[in-house]
C-alpha cells in the first residue's frame, strides 16, 4: 500500500479527478494548501500599493492505493495536472510514501481490503 500526495494547481482539480476516475481511482482527500517553490510568489497591486505574495494557493490530493494502482494513479495526475505538453514551473509535485496500515472504521477491516 502507498500514500500518494500530490500538490497541484487549483485550476487542474477537476481534470485530475476525471483522469483518476478513468483509472478506477475514486477515493481521495482534497486539502487547500499554500506554499512556494521555484515560482517564489508574485506581486499584486492592492489599493495603489505593490505587495509581494510569497505563498501561492495550491491543492493537495491525498490518495491511498494498493500497489497495482500506484503507476496508473501517478500517470493520471501527471497527464491531467501538467500545463501544456511540456508543463510549466508551478505545476506541482507528487510524493509516494509507504503506507503501513489502513483501517476502515465502520467494519474494522485492515490493510489493502480497507482501501
Amino acid at each position: 500500500m502507498k500514500l500518494i500526495i500530490a500538490i497541484i494547481q487549483p485550476s487542474k482539480v477537476e481534470a485530475v479527478k476525471e483522469a483518476l476516475s478513468k483509472v478506477q481511482v475514486f477515493r481521495l482527500t482534497i486539502v487547500d494548501v499554500q506554499g512556494f517553490g521555484r515560482q517564489k510568489g508574485h506581486s499584486e497591486v492592492y489599493r495603489g500599493h505593490e505587495l509581494t505574495v510569497n505563498l501561492l494557493h495550491k491543492v493537495q490530493l491525498q490518495i491511498a492505493v494498493n500497489e497495482d494502482f500506484v503507476e496508473p494513479t501517478v500517470n493520471a495526475i501527471m497527464e491531467a495536472g501538467r500545463t501544456g505538453p511540456e508543463g510549466r514551473i508551478g505545476d506541482g509535485k507528487i510524493f509516494i510514501l509507504p503506507l503501513e496500515d489502513c483501517i476502515r472504521i465502520r467494519t474494522g477491516e485492515r490493510g489493502p481490503e480497507a482501501i
